[in-house]
């Protein structure tokens, strides 16, 4: 089982933290689905860069880059080299462990 930790860039936003979760989906769908809002104007197929996310902790619980996501995120707002996009975050449900994530200020984002 994961805990994915949450924190926001975006003022007003306070950290979340969700306990017990399974593997085999992606960042984006557990935050989506636990009521935490994250960009997804492509719907979850790696052709844009809105579901930018900063993961700061737990990157060996997730599929390694590709070539096609780098390029997105460099596409993003404020990438940086722990950047990564929500829905290429699909936990491993061979594992468990903790995670970090910080959600970039979305009131900036106007479509890709």
């Amino acid at each position: 089982m994961y805990t994915i930790h949450f924190k926001f860039d975006q003022k007003g936003q306070e950290p979340k933290t969700l306990n017990n979760l399974a593997g085999g989906e992606s960042i984006l769908e557990i935050a989506l689905e636990n009521g935490i809002e994250i960009h997804h104007n492509c719907g979850m197929v790696a052709a844009c860069s809105t579901c930018h996310i900063y993961l700061e902790e737990g990157d060996a619980f997730v599929p390694d880059i590709s070539d096609r996501e780098e390029d997105f995120i460099d596409r993003a707002r404020n990438p940086r080299i722990n950047s990564r996009l929500g829905c290429q975050c699909v936990l491993d449900d061979s594992q468990s462990g903790m995670l970090t994530v910080t959600v970039p200020d979305q009131s900036l984002i106007h479509g890709d």
